[in-house]
């Protein structure tokens, strides 16, 4: 089992001032969809459909990361093609939002703490993802690889969100499900925390030695006790 950690963050400094998410297995539960998308594209070179496990260890880096794996390199740019198709159609009817993303969302908003939205899924599909499920309106922005023009673990998509908060590095959170996002959130010089019961196991969260919740609600008290007491105001 993960240590959960519902408390502050081992390397809690200055006050929380805005929250920057993954989006696939943190805020969203997006792999029926990435799954049928996925067998999709091996079904067009007569393959044989993959379990959705089988799949979702490969999500995270990208859809032509994924394609490669489920399909191989030599039939990745096909298969991207008519991932993406197929995606376009089912992507809004075949992604949920995960318990407490919602409420997440709403309780930062009445903070005053901005919250925004870094994945390597693009943008377009994001947005109208987020935008179907009610949550876009409680986001500054929404970036992907075709808005920000780098995939995470490039700390560019992160430092765009950032800018569109108005938040520095030292005093933002970046939250996410997969050791991909311990990654991506040291390179991007912003504390971090793992949510688990996303796309990784446990074990391997646990191992990236970053502070785990094990829900997406307890990262509310984490920025509440982030801020200063009015004695230290």
């Amino acid at each position: 089992m993960t240590a959960v950690v519902p408390s502050a963050p081992r390397d809690a400094g200055a006050r929380i001032e805005g929250v920057v998410f993954d989006l696939d297995g943190t805020l969203v539960d997006a792999f029926e969809g990435i799954s049928t998308a996925a067998n999709a594209a091996r079904a067009h070179f007569s393959l044989p459909p993959l379990p959705r496990s089988e799949i979702t260890r490969h999500v995270g880096r990208g859809v032509a990361d994924l394609i490669a794996a489920v399909v191989g390199g030599d039939l990745r740019d096909e298969g991207v093609r008519v991932f993406r198709e197929v995606y376009d159609r089912v992507c809004e009817a075949e992604t949920h939002a995960l318990p407490g993303a919602l409420p997440t969302l709403a309780a930062l908003s009445r903070l005053g703490i901005p919250a925004a939205v870094a994945s390597n899924k693009p943008a377009s599909f994001s947005e109208r993802i987020l935008e179907r499920l009610g949550l876009r309106p409680l986001l500054a922005c929404v970036e992907g690889p075709d808005t920000a023009g780098r995939l995470k673990p490039d700390p560019v998509m992160i430092h765009a969100c950032l800018r569109a908060m108005g938040v520095e590095p030292a005093r933002a959170l970046y939250v996410g499900d997969m050791p991909y996002d311990a990654e991506s959130g040291a390179r991007a010089g912003v504390r971090t925390i793992l949510v688990a019961g996303g796309a990784a196991a446990d074990a391997d969260l646990a191992a990236t030695g970053r502070p785990v919740i094990a829900k997406l609600q307890d990262l509310v008290a984490i920025v509440e006790r982030s801020a200063p007491s009015r004695n230290e105001e």
